[in-house]
C-alpha cells in the first residue's frame, strides 16, 4: 500500500515503511521545499545508504568513506525501489552502486566506497589534530525550525534543528540536525544514515538567495567521511558560492559532538522563478 496517498500518514512513525524486497513507501516526513509531491533529497539518499551498508557489512566493510548521489529526477512522494550492486570488493575496501526507481524511471544513481575498520595507533601532536569542533555544541544552540515549514507534514518535521552559528537561509551558517523519527519504520538509523539525511541541506541552510524568488536546487551530493560518526547529532557548517551563469557550489564541514567527521559538496543549478 502506498501510504503517501491515504490518510494513514496523518501521524507517520518514520520517513519510510518497507513494503517488500527493496521497496519503501514514503510518508509526508520526506516532503521537500520545491514541490508538495516531491521528496527532499536527504531521506532517499539516506535510504540508499541504508541499503548499501547492508551489502557492505556482508563483507566486513563497515565504514562508509564516500557516498556520491547523482539526482537524475525529482523523487516523488510515493513508493520507491532501491537496487544495490557490488562493483568490486577487495580485502580492505569495496565499491558499490545503487539506483532509486519509481514507476519504472531511474531517479537517483549512487556510488559508495566502504572500508574495513581497524585500530591504528597514531602519533601524538599530529598537525591539524585533535580534530576541530563545531562552532558550539547542540546543547548550547538555539532550536530553530526550517523556514519552509508549513501546515503539511514535511522534512522539517523529520529533523530537529538547532542553530550553532550564523542565520539559517541567510548565508554561511552552522546547524545541528537530529532525527525526530526513524528513517525506516522499526529500524534504528545508523550514524551514516543520520549524516545523509542532514548533508543534503547544506545549500538550504547557507542560501544567499530568496527562496521565493529563485530556485537553487542541487543535482548531486558527495559525502566524504574520515571516521564513523558518533551519537545522534550531526552539524553542518555550510557556505554557498554562486556565479552569474546559473551555477553554484555548496560545501559543508560535517561534525558530530566529538569533532570533524568529513565534508559534503553539492553542485547547484540556479534560476529565477517565473
Amino acid at each position: 500500500m502506498d501510504l503517501s496517498s491515504t490518510g494513514a500518514e496523518a501521524a507517520p512513525t518514520a520517513a519510510y515503511h518497507a513494503v517488500g524486497a527493496g521497496h519503501y513507501s514514503a510518508t509526508g516526513l520526506t516532503r521537500g521545499p520545491w514541490h508538495p509531491q516531491q521528496q527532499h533529497a536527504g531521506p532517499p539518499i539516506a535510504l540508499v545508504s541504508h541499503a548499501l551498508e547492508a551489502a557492505a557489512q556482508a563483507h566486513g566493510l563497515t565504514h562508509l568513506a564516500r557516498l556520491t548521489a547523482n539526482l537524475l529526477r525529482p523523487v516523488p512522494l510515493a513508493t520507491i525501489e532501491v537496487r544495490v550492486q557490488e562493483d568490486y570488493v577487495g580485502r580492505n575496501a569495496g565499491h558499490f552502486s545503487a539506483t532509486v526507481l519509481a514507476a519504472g524511471k531511474e531517479l537517483v544513481r549512487a556510488t559508495a566506497l566502504f572500508q574495513r575498520e581497524t585500530e591504528v595507533p597514531l602519533p601524538e601532536a599530529l598537525p591539524g589534530h585533535p580534530l576541530p569542533l563545531a562552532p558550539q555544541p547542540p546543547q548550547q544552540s538555539d532550536v530553530q525550525r526550517f523556514p519552509f515549514a508549513h501546515a503539511e507534514l514535511a522534512y522539517p518535521d523529520l529533523v530537529e534543528t538547532r542553530l550553532a552559528a550564523g542565520r539559517m537561509f541567510a548565508g554561511p551558517s552552522a546547524v545541528w540536525f537530529r532525527l525526530r523519527h526513524p528513517l525506516v519504520h522499526d529500524t534504528v538509523p545508523s550514524p551514516y544514515q543520520r549524516v545523509a539525511v542532514a548533508a543534503d541541506s547544506g545549500n538550504g541552510i547557507s542560501a544567499v538567495l530568496d527562496l521565493t524568488a529563485y530556485v537553487f536546487v542541487n543535482s548531486d551530493l558527495t559525502i566524504n567521511l574520515l571516521r564513523r560518526p558518533q551519537g545522534e547529532w550531526v552539524c553542518l557548517q555550510a557556505s554557498t558560492y554562486l556565479c552569474g551563469q546559473g551555477g553554484g557550489l555548496a560545501e559543508s564541514a560535517l561534525y558530530d559532538e566529538a569533532g570533524l567527521i568529513g565534508r559534503a559538496t553539492q553542485s547547484l543549478f540556479v534560476r529565477a522563478r517565473d
